[in-house]
């Protein structure tokens, strides 16, 4: 718990501290076997979604109540209600029997059967009177607003890990493998999606100066005609289709800022998008961030992508003959 208050003086508050364990909980009709754990019920909320499951009674608020909160399904088949007491009995630390009579104050309902049926949570200072554990602690959970904070979070505390033997740092790559592979796959597609966006969007940019070289044939044969080289009349088309490309960046740029700062501050409403969000405890509005590698990327790609789409066009006047153009009608 030490630790825990040391890191949280140096990273924040979501910092909250852990203790595991296995009991066996009883009530009146039936017993049943499921993991309990004990929170810090002041630091809990900011690093845990669990709270905002509760659908009946409340959450943990006191560190040392003999209460607990438990899976909707896990209370089905113990045949109990907010209210009522559970009787438990595991394995201390120092290998005594662990018991204690502890209330029902909230339940709730993940939409995992697995942790709903399986999962208790209970105080952290009552866990570790039941358990005989004193003040230590199995783990201690740190929550961080974006992803990329992880890095710089677990270089400052490995140094104070290091005084220790037993502390092992893991960051959510490691704890969550398979949520690591979704993610990899969600980019994965994405980036294959909007790569033939990008070949679209180049095609339009090719057919489209294409087309204007082909419909002032003429008009090119004309200044061919009147001394300039093809290389630069070829050029002026190229130079052409950069500033129009250069243009559509700049407004596409300053039109996405725009439009994704609004979102960033009030928020987009998806339609359908709300009871997902609920199921996983999330809000039902989402927040875009507006950074500098999403607003550069993307229409940097676009107008690499249109000015390569204008070399074929130029290069086709290289080729272009005086007598032949003049003679082409519009």
């Amino acid at each position: 718990q030490q630790l825990a208050s040391n890191i949280r003086k140096e990273i924040g508050d979501h910092v909250s501290a852990r203790a595991l364990g296995f009991a066996l909980f009883s009530s009146e009709q039936r017993s049943y076997a499921a993991q309990i754990i004990g929170v810090d019920t002041q630091h809990e909320t900011s690093v845990s979604s669990l709270p905002g499951f509760v659908k009946q009674g409340r959450y943990l608020n006191q560190q040392d109540a003999s209460e607990v909160v438990i899976g909707k399904a896990l209370a089905r088949n113990l045949q109990v209600s907010v209210g009522d007491e559970l009787t438990f009995i595991g394995s201390g630390k120092d290998g005594s029997i662990a018991a204690n009579v502890v209330t029902v104050v909230g339940l709730f309902d993940s939409g995992n059967q697995e942790i709903d049926r399986l999962l208790v949570h209970m105080p952290l200072v009552a866990f570790q009177q039941s358990f005989s554990m004193g003040e230590d602690v199995h783990s201690i959970v740190i929550s961080t607003t974006e992803a990329m904070q992880t890095t710089d979070i677990e270089a400052s505390l490995k140094q104070q890990l290091e005084q220790g033997n037993k502390q092992v740092l893991h960051d959510w790559t490691v704890l969550q493998p398979g949520l690591v592979q979704a993610i990899k796959a969600d980019i994965s597609s994405a980036a294959v999606m909007y790569m033939v966006l990008v070949v679209l969007c180049g095609f339009s940019v090719l057919n489209t100066v294409l087309m204007a070289v082909l419909e002032r044939t003429r008009e090119f044969g004309i200044f061919m005609a009147l001394g300039l080289r093809p290389i630069q009349i070829s050029r002026l088309v190229l130079i052409e289709a950069i500033l129009l490309a250069f243009i559509g960046l700049v407004l596409g740029m300053l039109f996405g800022a725009v439009l994704t700062g609004y979102f960033e501050i009030n928020g987009l409403v998806i339609p359908g998008y709300e009871e997902a969000a609920a199921r996983f405890n999330l809000p039902s509005r989402v927040y875009p961030s507006l950074d500098r590698i999403s607003l550069l990327v993307g229409p940097l790609c676009i107008f690499i992508a249109a000015i390569l789409a204008a070399i074929y066009p130029a290069l086709k006047l290289l080729r272009l003959q005086p007598l032949e153009a003049m003679r082409v009608r519009t």
